[in-house]
């Protein structure tokens, strides 16, 4: 049998670049070599793209050493072109994008696999554009009878005052959050109006825009889905805090934080989570993987927070533990994705 040969990207010029790299490193590790083949790609903080060969096993120890290269974007070539001077294509069968946050996980990267014709191990262009998209994946999910936040976006050209004064009415504490980010980057959780001046300073290095959004009582769960058309759910989880916001800080160190798998909810809020999770995943219109994060609130109402396309993949990652939960095991899980990628 001919083994798939799969573009493996990672990296990214992200705030979430050096995330991406203990992804991707899990993700080769585990991949079923007798079935699978490996075009290991890495993307740079510059945006150079370098074919790094078996190099990627020291991907996050030294700088790389690779050879420039750039996907084909002939429809019909299928390939990987090292621009080493001898014009060598390696020819590929699919993408596997492991990409966090802008320039990643929006649909940039994506477009340039569906314009060269590439099937991709994850959502497609569109999906994860809204869902990096805080304040269009809301409105999509509330169409669908989901819960949301009460929230009010603003660009660079809205004056302080505009925005203080719907700070004032969403209330505080509250959160400014950039629009499209990922990690839990640029969001702070204002408790007073004198936080708000830094905290729009922050959101704002990140997005050129910014959403204020009313802070949630409860805490957060997650739902880990898989498939196309048939689906499968994971365990949901739930995080545990002892203080604040779960930022990225704690989402990769859990200094205070604790991830509890599965929820110790009752079996009836769980499955209450799972639906709604369902519903925005087709909402959204994902494919092949996705989490879906929401609040249970004490009087057990569930409401939307956010959808992450590519979820962490590290060894604690939240996603491969729901599923592994369900007994699907870390290097199954990945041969699993790959199989719904390359559906037609």
């Amino acid at each position: 049998m001919d083994r798939k040969r799969l573009l493996i990207l990672f990296g990214g010029c992200s705030s979430e670049h050096e995330v991406s790299l203990q992804s991707a490193h899990a993700v080769l590790s585990h991949l079923d070599s007798s079935r699978f083949e490996a075009i290991p790609v890495g993307i740079t903080r510059a945006g150079e793209w370098l074919f790094l060969g078996q190099r990627w096993e020291t991907m996050m120890d030294v700088e790389w050493d690779g050879i420039p290269c750039t996907p084909a974007l002939s429809r019909g070539s299928r390939a990987l072109l090292l621009l080493d001077g001898a014009s060598r294509q390696l020819p590929l069968d699919a993408a596997f994008p492991i990409l966090h946050g802008k320039n990643g996980e929006d649909g940039t990267v994506q477009g340039a696999c569906e314009l060269a014709g590439l099937p991709l191990i994850g959502c497609g262009t569109l999906a994860s554009a809204l869902c990096m998209d805080k304040s269009r994946a809301h409105c999509l999910a509330a169409a669908a009878g989901i819960r949301v936040p009460k929230s009010v976006s603003f660009t660079r050209s809205c004056t302080g005052a505009e925005i203080r004064s719907a700070a004032q009415t969403l209330g505080y504490p509250l959160f400014v959050k950039p629009l499209r980010s990922g990690s839990s980057f640029g969001i702070t959780r204002a408790e007073q109006p004198e936080q708000l001046p830094k905290a729009l300073e922050t959101a704002f290095a990140h997005d050129t825009e910014i959403v204020l959004e009313e802070a949630i009582p409860g805490f957060e769960v997650g739902c880990a889905i898989m498939g196309n058309e048939t689906l499968t759910v994971g365990a949901v989880d739930e995080i545990e805090l002892s203080a604040g916001f779960f930022s990225y800080d704690e989402k990769y160190t859990l200094k205070s934080a604790k991830v509890h798998c599965p929820a110790r909810i009752p079996s009836s809020a769980a499955e209450a989570v799972k639906q709604a999770a369902v519903k925005i995943y087709r909402a959204l219109g994902c494919r092949v993987m996705a989490r879906v994060d929401l609040f249970l609130t004490p009087s057990g109402e569930i409401v939307f927070n956010e959808v992450n396309t590519i979820p962490g993949f590290t060894a604690h990652s939240r996603y491969p533990s729901m599923m592994r939960e369900i007994g699907i095991p870390f290097e199954e899980l990945v041969t699993r994705l790959i199989e719904l990628g390359v559906q037609p």
